[in-house]
């Protein structure tokens, strides 16, 4: 009834001050005290409620002066007085709950994924039968795409494919062969396979986690709001001023003046505008903050523990390399994968396909098409028969040139999809969960926004997971985390300082409910992480982290500045009423005064802090789109550098030769017009926005680098064209050269992208704040 209780309560004690105005004026004193006094009882009555409310939780709330003030202005007469108090009171309490009122939190979304039947297989019989019949030993089939319904171990005769990112939040299905443990809540992404219960539902892995969930939840504790810490030294200090001017003059009428203007209107009011405003502004930028009071946490918050994948990662993966054995191009190898991989759903099929069709290929419709859960998908293609997926171990043994692929993608935490033409294989593509563009400048942000620690924890090895943590600077990794670690993490962090925990899969939903402030990648992730989460990220975008983070801290500033400027205000009238000077209506008069000059100050939390804001112009914003898509377009002839080195190290032959003519001349044509161009056009137009020159400085020698080994790789080919060969005493400088440009390459686009492209929308400008 709440959402509907305080509007009308604000309604109708407007509508009782009103209508005393009018017949004050009409000249009907009587009727106008009547609509007064009316106005007055009805904020009586929930006003004591909550005064009540706050006595049992063993708090003293802002509410008290308030019933006080009411009480004493009906017992002394002044009856206007009690009107407008009975408004501010209602309206506060109004603006109050807008803006703290949270969503339900009860993993609605969590509940409705479990299973609600299994398949139970007695003989040759299957029935199905609510999931709560299961029990230890009975053998359940799972079908298709069904979500397992018990924990279980694989029926021997079977393999089960599996997809766990609901539990792990790592992509990769994987296998489990018979005897192998699965756990409930992972979903069949393989053929129907059948397990033998070790567990009931309720003792389930699945189970287990919507426990976790609930339990996190409940044991939250309670938020402190900004108005009553404020209040926990005002009111004591209001009520003795009143009974001092009681006692003093003998008057109650001073005293309830006193009350009057005490009456803490700026933190009923004001602080809950400035906390109001921040949400909407939070809102703007696709922020969804679900109370005011985790919008003032996180303006304090010093722990942040995130999540990997998907949250520090994109969550996708693509094509990092594509690998060739001897005699075969990498395009051809692409090609022949993308073509077959056209016929699966599987989400490195979608990478395959979509970095073939970025290149521009045209691929070839195959046919005959047949998919192995777990080995990949083997189809006819202009008459030969080429498969994507698994190698069998005989194969990986058999091919010398594989052992350096797979070498390449440990080094690289990556994955391989095998490409193989009538059973031999030709090739390799190299598939990669990339880190998210903004993550580093967004690390960067939150550092300086506050945070003093950044943790990250992941159901990931520990191998891939240091390697994010490295290039992100955290402080602290816990990899291959189940979400019950994940939850005894959070609170041990929890005892002893805010935290702020982000994710993204279901995973997740019981961290979040544990921190302090969670935090849900929402645009793609689970909806029962965003059930769990305080604060969910609506784009798919972690700087809006960063967003949240200046908005909360701005609003929390600017919530303190507008109440601590009104009780000062407020303090000032309180000693002007207790020598007398003050009548309560005058009083209330003058306290409407002190409310509407803090009100506008906290409405300037709409605006944001414009030490904060990064503006943009619409011009730089072109270029940095412009150069954005040619770093797009270049990244996959990056490629080409290394592989003239790789050409080279098989020998200084004719085909090294034209390979290092080749690269020339992408160097010379394609990737230094490009630095070029980003010099003269792209950095003198962000010493604006980032109110520096200096910002680009570093940059700047990185392109002078690029043109320096260019320059000397030209030099070198132009010596092996005069000799039509390259010289044995030029291999160790040209792969040097070679290697060291391809490395310089890729990190400049990683810098550009993550320190300026990611300008283009990071932040509002004012224009459309204006819109807004």
């Amino acid at each position: 009834m709440r959402p509907l209780a305080e509007p009308a309560l604000t309604a109708v004690t407007v509508a009782a001050l009103a209508g005393g105005g009018i017949a004050w004026l009409a000249g009907n004193r009587a009727l106008a005290d009547l609509f007064w006094i009316a106005g007055t009882v009805v904020a009586i009555v929930p006003a004591v409620w909550w005064v009540l409310a706050a006595l049992l939780r063993r708090r003293l709330g802002v509410d008290l002066i308030a019933v006080l003030s009411l009480v004493g202005t009906l017992v002394v007469g002044e009856y206007l007085a009690g009107a407008l108090i009975a408004v501010m009171l209602a309206g506060g309490r109004a603006l109050d709950a807008a803006a703290t009122r949270r969503a339900t939190r009860d993993l609605t979304a969590l509940l409705q994924r479990a299973p609600r039947f299994a398949r139970r297989r007695v003989g040759e019989e299957i029935s199905v039968v609510p999931v709560g019949e299961i029990h230890v030993d009975d053998i359940v089939v799972v079908t298709p795409g069904e979500v397992v319904p018990v924990d279980g171990r694989v029926l021997s005769g079977a393999v089960a494919v599996l997809d766990e990112s609901a539990l792990t939040g790592e992509a990769p299905l994987v296998e489990r062969g018979a005897g192998e443990p699965v756990r409930s809540g992972v979903v069949n992404a393989g053929g129907s396979f059948e397990l033998r219960a070790t567990a009931t539902a309720e003792d389930s892995t699945y189970a287990g986690i919507v426990r976790l969930a609930q339990q996190a939840d409940a044991e939250s504790a309670p938020l402190v709001r900004l108005a009553d810490r404020y209040a926990a030294f005002f009111l004591p200090l209001a009520l003795a001023t009143a009974g001092v001017a009681w006692l003093i003059s003998g008057s109650l009428t001073r005293a309830v003046a006193v009350l009057v203007v005490a009456t803490p209107c700026p933190l009923l009011l004001a602080a809950p505008v400035a906390i109001v405003s921040g949400l909407s502004r939070a809102s703007r930028v696709g922020v969804v903050i679900r109370s005011g009071g985790a919008l003032e946490n996180l303006g304090h918050a010093k722990t942040l523990m995130m999540d990997k994948t998907g949250t520090l990662t994109m969550g996708r993966p693509v094509v990092l390399d594509i690998l060739a054995a001897p005699g075969t191009e990498p395009e051809e190898i692409l090609r022949l994968a993308a073509s077959v991989e056209q016929l699966s759903p599987h989400v490195l099929a979608e990478a395959i396909v979509t970095e073939a069709l970025s290149r521009g290929m045209t691929l070839a419709m195959p046919t005959d098409g047949v998919e192995e859960p777990g080995r990949g998908l083997t189809a006819t293609l202009q008459g030969r028969q080429v498969s994507v997926g698994k190698l069998s171990d005989d194969v990986l043994a058999a091919e010398s040139w594989v052992q350096g692929a797979l070498n390449r993608a440990r080094l690289d935490n990556a994955a391989l999809s095998w490409v193989c033409v009538d059973g031999v294989p030709k090739g390799a593509v190299v598939l990669r969960d990339p880190l998210r563009r903004q993550a580093p400048r967004t690390m960067r942000r939150l550092r300086e926004a506050g945070f003093r620690r950044l943790i990250m924890l992941t159901g990931d090895r520990a191998e891939p997971a240091r390697e994010v943590a490295a290039v992100l600077g955290l402080d602290e990794v816990y990899a291959q985390q189940s979400p019950a670690d994940k939850v005894a993490a959070v609170r041990a962090e929890s005892e002893h300082t805010v935290t702020v925990m982000v994710g993204d899969g279901i995973n997740d939903a019981p961290a979040l409910a544990a921190a302090t402030v969670g935090v849900a990648m929402g645009a793609r992730g689970a909806t029962a992480s965003s059930e769990a989460a305080d604060i969910v990220l609506t784009t798919d975008r972690l700087d809006r982290l960063a967003d949240a983070m200046d908005i909360a801290r701005w609003s929390r500033r600017i919530a303190v500045q507008s109440a601590v400027t009104g009780m000062v205000l407020s303090l000032v009238a309180m000693a002007a009423a207790a020598v007398g000077w003050l009548p309560p209506a005058l009083g209330a008069l003058l306290q409407e005064g002190i409310d509407v000059a803090v009100i506008l100050n906290a409405l300037r939390a709409l605006r944001g802090d414009p030490k904060t804001a990064v503006n943009v112009p619409e011009e730089t914003q072109t270029l940095l789109q412009r150069f954005d898509a040619e770093h797009d377009t270049l990244r996959t002839s990056l490629g080409q550098i290394r592989e003239t080195a790789d050409e080279l190290v098989r020998g200084a032959d004719d085909a090294a030769l034209q390979a290092l003519d080749r690269c020339y001349t992408l160097l010379t044509d394609e990737i230094l017009p490009h630095e070029l161009a980003e010099e003269a056009l792209l950095y003198p137009a962000l010493a604006e926005p980032l109110r520096s020159s200096e910002a680009t400085a570093t940059m700047s020698r990185t392109h002078a680098e690029i043109q320096r080994l260019t320059d000397r790789i030209g030099t070198h080919l132009r010596r092996a064209q005069q000799h039509n060969a390259i010289q044995d005493d030029q291999i160790e400088d040209l792969l040097a050269c070679l290697y060291g440009l391809h490395a310089l390459l890729r990190l400049h686009f990683a810098q550009e992208e993550e320190s300026y492209f990611t300008l283009t929308d990071s932040t509002l400008t004012d224009s459309e704040d204006a819109e807004g």
